[in-house]
């Protein structure tokens, strides 16, 4: 069996190397990532994954999913390359507040469609991300302060399994399964479809506000007097901004789940600030949610870093405004908290993030910037030492229950020989993105049921001979725009898993 034999298997195109369009089609959306994989198959439907899956087990080869690649590893050499694209299913039900979306659909696609009934799941901050990606990696957007991570609203989803078998899970059918795709990631299975739950959005209010560089202070006052009393439905995200070529400025970032008076009332701070460039603050239709931070909706060569911190006061503030923005492009701090702290009984993998504050840090990854974007990164890091956690946003220690249902979700018979050798890998090792156990020394799983990558975050991978789709653990952010640390996406990339 040869990789040529991969276009009698599926209907949706397939391109080789050698092929005219190979290059594009194997590109990520973030261009600073390079993708060697053996091909590109661009799926149909759910039939033709399952037939991939099939094929990539006889073949001995690796599948690695991807929509668009807005938290692209690189990690994919020799792998094949599935593009879900053409899975574009988007059916809301109004009456069950719920929404089914295909694979390939995309955030701006779910809103358009729920906006216009007063309805809007919980996207980031950016349309073009997968709506698939961002919530397998958990999902951190506008409304999480008020309804938690995007994960945690999934109902059902629509799987390929390692064996080319295609399944429903539910929280009734495969509870530990359910409980590891929701903030996992979706490495144990190739996802074909979401049914996500929605939420009533009579009225939103919001916008962005900026103003020129000597106002910074200001604002970062602002933003800490806001942040302080702020209630779930409002999220304030504060940016220092330096686009290329043009002048730094300073810009908050607002959305209010409710009526404009109120949310007048909560952000007069700001009127208090002269000399706005410009104001956006009004009611905003949620089909335009994405206007808001208006991030790019075109390919480009990012860098991004995200860390979470313990708190933030005058001292902080002082240390972050002590050096320039620049070689970076921008340094986000975005408000938690709420239901991110909290969240309610079924929750998924995600678990909570106790941390109040989240630092993103984007820059351009063109190859003359490249090294010098991550030397700044490091540097605010540093100089921020004593105020950030140590935890990646998407990581978390995990207790022994989980660990059982991680157990559970790879099938593992603990009857069977190795059975004790993969507790014992599973005791050292990051499972999960955003589960990490204390003492990792980087030892893969003795069967290779899991392998683990540190800064992997493929949308999926199916390892040929795994009983389950094998897992990588990932240093990114969760695409809540930032992943951007959804991931390394780009903070203001809404949201964390590869898109």
């Amino acid at each position: 069996m040869t990789i040529n034999d991969l276009r009698g298997v599926l209907k949706g195109r397939v391109l080789l190397a050698d092929d005219d369009g190979f290059e594009q089609a194997a590109t990520a959306w973030n261009l600073t990532v390079r993708q060697p994989v053996a091909a590109v198959a661009e799926a149909a439907d759910a039939d033709d994954v399952a037939a991939l899956v099939r094929y990539a087990r006889r073949a001995g080869m690796t599948v690695t999913a991807q929509p668009s690649g807005h938290g692209a590893s690189g990690d994919v050499e020799g792998m094949i390359l599935l593009r879900t694209g053409l899975l574009n299913e988007v059916e809301v039900r109004a009456e069950e507040r719920v929404v089914r979306v295909g694979a390939g659909v995309k955030w701006g696609q779910v809103l358009a469609a729920a906006g216009p009934l007063g309805l809007t799941g919980l996207a980031g901050s950016a349309p073009g991300v997968s709506v698939t990606g961002y919530t397998l990696g958990g999902g951190v957007g506008w409304f999480s302060r008020k309804y938690g991570f995007a994960s945690d609203s999934v109902r059902a989803i629509d799987i390929v399994d390692a064996d080319g078998e295609p399944g429903r899970v539910t929280a009734e059918s495969d509870p530990e399964l359910f409980w590891a795709l929701r903030g996992g990631g979706g490495d144990f299975a190739v996802v074909t479809a979401l049914e996500l739950e929605l939420y009533p959005v009579p009225v939103l209010y919001g916008g962005r506000v900026i103003w020129p560089e000597h106002r910074t202070r200001e604002v970062y006052d602002a933003f800490l007097e806001i942040t302080a009393e702020a209630p779930r439905e409002l999220s304030v995200w504060i940016n220092r901004l330096q686009p290329p070529g043009a002048s730094p400025m300073v810009t908050l970032d607002l959305a209010y789940l409710g009526e404009v008076a109120q949310g007048e009332d909560l952000l007069a701070r700001l009127d208090k600030i002269e000399g706005a460039i410009s104001d956006s603050r009004g009611v905003v239709p949620v089909a335009d949610l994405g206007d808001i931070t208006a991030e790019p909706t075109d390919p480009a060569p990012s860098i991004a870093r995200a860390e979470l911190l313990t708190g933030l006061d005058a001292d902080a503030v002082e240390l972050l405004l002590a050096k320039p923005v620049e070689p970076l492009i921008n340094v986000q701090i975005r408000h938690l908290g709420g239901a991110l702290a909290e969240p309610g009984g079924g929750a998924g993998a995600s678990g909570a993030v106790a941390e109040p504050y989240l630092l993103g840090l984007l820059g351009l990854g063109l190859p003359h910037a490249a090294d010098a974007t991550r030397a700044k990164q490091a540097e605010v890091v540093a100089d921020l030492e004593a105020y950030i956690s140590g935890r990646k946003p998407r990581r978390r220690p995990i207790s022994s229950a989980e660990r059982d249902k991680i157990l559970g979700a790879l099938r593992v018979d603990q009857d069977e020989q190795n059975a004790v050798e993969r507790r014992d890998s599973l005791q050292r090792a990051p499972l999960f993105s955003c589960l990490t156990i204390e003492g990792f020394g980087g030892q893969d799983d003795p069967r290779k049921v899991i392998r683990l990558r540190a800064t992997i975050n493929a949308a999926c991978r199916v390892a040929a001979g795994d009983r389950r789709t094998s897992y990588h653990a990932t240093d990114e952010l969760i695409k809540i725009g930032i992943a951007g640390p959804d991931g390394n996406a780009s903070p203001a990339c809404a949201g964390s898993s590869p898109g």
